[in-house]
């Protein structure tokens, strides 16, 4: 029964991961639904490009840095590419030790959560900057500082030994990516004339909102993937029952944060507010992200009721603050991923509440500085945001040379 033991549990981790890939399809459609049409080429691009970006740097650096080092170190062990595949004697050997399943699905179940989370800051800059710089950005992000904090938490390091919980990364992944995008965002600034005088906050709608919910609809199911995996084994009653817990509980969370920011919604706004009932679907997944398996389901639905309202009330507050998100990723991946991380230890008695504070700070503190640092130096060298006259003709002229839609945006919607 091992070596078939160790086949199903390879192929459920292979499987796993290619929901999550898809979960790469689901940021574009999204992404591409909340921008202007003028801007939608670009984006495309931005989504599919940072994919392969983040699939080769992982493979080159990314996955060594994260998985190679000491136990409760700081600094990860420098080195490249990914090591030997599990032999036959070691799988049959048995035993605690014995590998359950490939290491090459490891890495390619990985690898996708890598470019999860540099997916998070492609929305958050939208519109106004530089493909180029963007891309830059994607190399440093998905090579050195995602593998970083990874280490710290799942490949062993101080976070790991300090007992910080993330089942499947509403901090690791989520918040991740959200500071990044934060950082990002600072330093571009807000789109031109999102914002006026005296406080005056002007809406820029998306050009396709049939898309975006579309986007959404396959995020959602690629977080089956997502959650699902982390689980890291089928093949037996115990870890099959765990899945199918997971499995409820992520779409729990998400049905409660879809409703939870719709009500909200209707009585702030007096509307029902499409574009907030998406993200409170996406703020009850990344909520219930953090762990998925401990809660009963009804606790499940209200952890991502909590994430949908967090999501609505963040979208409007950064708004006032003048941080223009034209997605709402930074408030649905990072507000709602902080939230997610620091509810574990009400429902997992293994946690607490010290660590996970430590496990945000540190995580945040690592990632929006370093990615700061990022930002600015490509601002020095390069620039980083495109100019006045390309943003008014759109960033897919400018940036790609074509438009997504040309029957329809002559010269682009401003």
């Amino acid at each position: 029964m091992t070596e078939l033991n160790y086949a199903l549990d390879t192929f459920y981790f292979l499987i796993c991961g290619v929901l999550v890939m898809w979960m790469a399809a689901g940021f574009a459609m999204l992404e591409a639904g909340l921008v202007r049409s003028k801007n939608t080429a670009e984006i495309l691009t931005k989504n599919v490009v940072l994919f392969a970006i983040a699939c080769t740097m992982y493979l080159l650096v990314g996955y060594y840095l994260m998985y190679s080092s000491d136990a409760g170190g700081f600094l990860p062990n420098l080195g490249v590419l990914l090591g030997g595949e599990h032999g036959v004697d070691a799988v049959l050997a048995g035993g605690d030790d014995a590998p359950y399943y490939s290491a090459r699905a490891d890495f390619f179940f990985q690898v996708v959560f890598v470019a999860t989370a540099m997916s998070i800051v492609s929305g958050a800059v939208a519109e106004r900057m530089k493909l180029w710089a963007f891309l830059a950005f994607a190399v440093v992000m998905t090579a050195v500082i995602y593998p970083v904090e990874g280490y710290w938490t799942w490949g062993g390091g101080w976070l790991n030994e300090l007992g910080y919980s993330d089942y499947a990364g509403s901090g690791i992944v989520h918040l991740a990516g959200a500071a990044a995008a934060l950082a990002g965002v600072l330093v571009l600034g807000p789109r031109r004339g999102k914002y006026g005088k005296n406080g005056a906050i002007f809406a820029i709608p998306g050009a396709n909102m049939p898309l975006a919910t579309l986007g959404t609809f396959i995020l959602w199911m690629g977080w089956f993937g997502f959650n699902g995996g982390s689980e890291l084994k089928l093949s037996d009653v115990t870890s099959a029952n765990h899945m199918a817990q997971v499995l409820v509980n992520t779409n729990a969370a998400a049905a409660g944060g879809v409703i939870a920011a719709l009500v909200l919604a209707k009585l702030w706004f007096r509307k029902a507010d499409l574009t907030m009932a998406l993200n409170g679907a996406i703020a009850g997944l990344v909520a219930i992200t953090a762990d998925p398996l401990s809660p009963t389901a009804p606790v499940a639905t209200l952890i991502g009721a909590i994430g949908g309202l967090l999501v609505v009330a963040a979208i409007v507050t950064l708004d006032k603050l003048r941080i223009d998100d034209p997605v709402g990723a930074i408030s649905a991946h990072g507000v709602a991923g902080i939230w997610g991380v620091m509810v574990v230890p009400f429902s997992n008695g293994d946690a607490s509440f010290g660590a996970q504070l430590i496990g945000v700070i540190g995580i945040f503190a690592w990632v929006f500085l370093a990615s700061l640092a990022v930002w600015l130096i490509l601002k020095a060298i390069m620039g980083i945001r495109v100019s006045e006259e390309e943003e008014y003709e759109g960033v897919d002229l400018a940036e790609c040379g074509l438009e997504a839609y040309p029957e329809f945006t002559v010269g682009g919607n401003q």
